[in-house]
């Protein structure tokens, strides 16, 4: 059943990649934070401005209501611009401006939280993992890979123990990826789904 999934995500997404734009290890981690509830290309569009404006030691420094008004198209953009300038202040005064290799520091900084954590550690460092967004949650119910009862976190333990390890990174982003353009939440792609035999979306 796996080796069919994987195949047909093969074919549909042959070269997953992450679709945040950056060029530093901070622009990743402070993307990813303003990705929730939102998107991803609405999220570059904002990071563009923000990334062009200021480095991470002007970001510790810099004014709220100037982030504010630069990532205001972004969801819950008041809280952000508290986090973004937190997670610089932190990086720079613990780690000399490095996002390090640590769960547990990433965990412990505002706004982040698993799901985050697990897409800087993955990217930066190509630690195993399988963040778990809207995306991944919804295909994976729909594809009766999980319980349609779990929460966030069962469905990462779930997939974590089907999928090998040495495919968490890629496939996680390939259902990531089918989920954003395929198996959408509203009008999925139902009737040209290679899927559809097996969805579970009506059931």
């Amino acid at each position: 059943m796996m080796n069919e999934i994987y195949e047909l995500l093969d074919i549909l997404i042959p070269n997953p990649v992450c679709e945040l734009d950056f060029n530093k290890d901070y622009e990743l981690l402070i993307a990813t934070v303003l990705s929730a509830q939102s998107t991803d290309r609405r999220v570059n569009k904002v990071t563009k401005v923000l990334f062009t404006k200021y480095d991470l030691i002007a970001l510790a420094k810099a004014s709220l209501d100037d982030i504010k008004q630069i990532i205001r198209s972004v969801g819950s953009f008041n809280k952000k611009a508290v986090y973004i300038n937190k997670i610089a202040n932190s990086l720079i005064d613990n780690f000399d401006g490095i996002v390090p290799n640590d769960r547990e520091y990433l965990e412990s900084l505002p706004g982040v939280g698993r799901k985050t954590a697990n897409v800087v550690l993955k990217i930066l460092f190509n630690v195993p993992a399988i963040p778990v967004d809207t995306h991944v949650e919804r295909v994976s119910k729909r594809l009766g890979l999980v319980p349609k009862t779990a929460n966030v976190k069962e469905v990462e333990e779930e997939l974590m123990k089907i999928i090998p390890i040495e495919k968490w990174n890629r496939v996680g982003d390939q259902i990531l990826l089918f989920g954003r353009y395929y198996c959408k939440s509203r009008n999925p792609e139902c009737l040209s789904c290679p899927f559809k035999e097996r969805c579970k979306k009506d059931d």
